[in-house]
C-alpha cells in the first residue's frame, strides 16, 4: 500500500470513502506539456474539505503514470475552487503527442475519480 493510500485508509475511519465527483466538478486546459485543472466545489461546505485532500502530493501520484514531474495548486477560496497545473503530462503536447488526448480534455475525469473521505452525509 502507497503513502497515500496509508493515509487515506487511515483517514476513512471518521468518514465515509467517495469519488471526487461527488463533490466537485472540473475544467480541464493545456498549454505545451503543460496541463491546467481548474476544481469546483458544488457546495461551498466541502471546500475545506478538498483543501484537506486534494493536495499536490497526491495529485502527483495520481497522474505519475503520465510523466507528470510536478503540481503546483493555486486556491480560490472566494470560489470554492483550485487551480492545479500540473507538468510533463501531456506526453508532448497537442503537436507531439501520439495517443488521442493531446489536449488532455479527458484528464479531468482521472482527477474526478480520486478518493475522497467525507465525514457527512452527501445529498
Amino acid at each position: 500500500m502507497s503513502p497515500t493510500e496509508t493515509n487515506m485508509a487511515a483517514s476513512t475511519a471518521g468518514g465515509r470513502e467517495v469519488a471526487l465527483h461527488r463533490l466537485a466538478h472540473a475544467r480541464a486546459g493545456d498549454k505545451g506539456d503543460r496541463l491546467n485543472l481548474a476544481l469546483f466545489a458544488y457546495d461551498p461546505h466541502h471546500y475545506a474539505t478538498l483543501v484537506e485532500q486534494v493536495t499536490e502530493e497526491r495529485v502527483l501520484a495520481l497522474f505519475a503514470h503520465r510523466g507528470a514531474s510536478r503540481v503546483r495548486r493555486y486556491l480560490m477560496p472566494g470560489l470554492a475552487g483550485m487551480n492545479l497545473v500540473i507538468d510533463d503530462v501531456l506526453q508532448g503536447g497537442v503537436n507531439g503527442a501520439l495517443n488521442l488526448d493531446g489536449h488532455g480534455k479527458t484528464l479531468s475525469f482521472l482527477l474526478l475519480g480520486m478518493s475522497m473521505v467525507v465525514e457527512d452525509v452527501l445529498r
